[in-house]
């Protein structure tokens, strides 16, 4: 038989146990903090180009004042077939930015894959240079895919 202060202290702990337990949330629950999100949201045909639509999003709590990453195409075949620089300038802090970058003599249905290679330079307001690589985020509205 469990005596009276046992059954308080066992009630007590169930109470505290489940207000502790309100407050836990699954990582789904919890916003991300920090990174860059880029997302290839078009890519239009002119004539044997290719223009690219990007849209970036800084999720840090400082601006980027620079943002240029090493990029790698990839054919339809796999292979390589164009590493570059594209600069995304500026992004500030919580707004979506759209950047477009065109490729001559290459169409666009040639393009399978986009690999974020590196980052060639991240300036932030608080000298963080990892901000642009840290966290990065990416996504593609379109059948190709984006690595990074």
């Amino acid at each position: 038989m469990r005596s009276a202060a046992a059954n308080k202290a066992s009630a007590v702990l169930s109470t505290l146990l489940s207000v502790l337990g309100a407050g836990i949330t699954s990582a789904e629950d919890v916003p991300k903090t920090g990174g860059v999100s880029i997302e290839l949201s078009s890519a239009e045909a002119r004539g044997l180009n290719c223009l690219l639509s990007f849209v970036a999003e800084n999720m840090h709590e400082v601006d980027i004042n620079s943002a240029v990453y090493e990029t790698v195409l990839f054919g339809k075949n796999g292979a390589v077939a164009l590493i570059t620089l594209l600069d995304f300038e500026e992004l500030p802090a919580g707004r979506p930015r759209v950047r477009q970058f065109q490729f001559t003599d290459m169409a666009c249905d040639q393009i399978s894959r986009i690999l974020f290679n590196g980052v060639q330079e991240c300036m932030t307001q608080s000298g963080n240079k990892d901000a642009c690589m840290n966290g990065l985020s990416l996504k593609s509205r379109l059948a190709t895919e984006m690595i990074g």
